[in-house]
């Protein structure tokens, strides 16, 4: 399946690129993780949530969508 990972702020800052589409025929979100680990190694020691069909999710989620995004954390005010 084709997933399309969107990244914010400071992940985007360590990927270099706002979205990308993958190729991916794994089951869980943790192994995309895994995935995206071996592109970007510095990725690891980022905080960050995930969010699937803009719902936040869990490593350990079924991917069912055709969208992830990878936010890094935020305040409001």
């Amino acid at each position: 399946m084709y997933i399309t990972v969107k990244y914010f702020g400071q992940i985007a800052e360590v990927t270099q690129q706002d979205e990308e589409s993958l190729e991916f025929s794994g089951h869980l979100i943790s192994e995309l993780l895994e995935l995206l680990y071996s592109k970007y190694s510095s990725l690891k020691t980022k905080d960050f949530q995930i969010a699937q069909n803009q719902e936040l999710v869990t490593i350990e989620t079924k991917l069912t969508g055709a969208e992830l995004a990878l936010l890094p954390p935020f305040s409001g005010g």
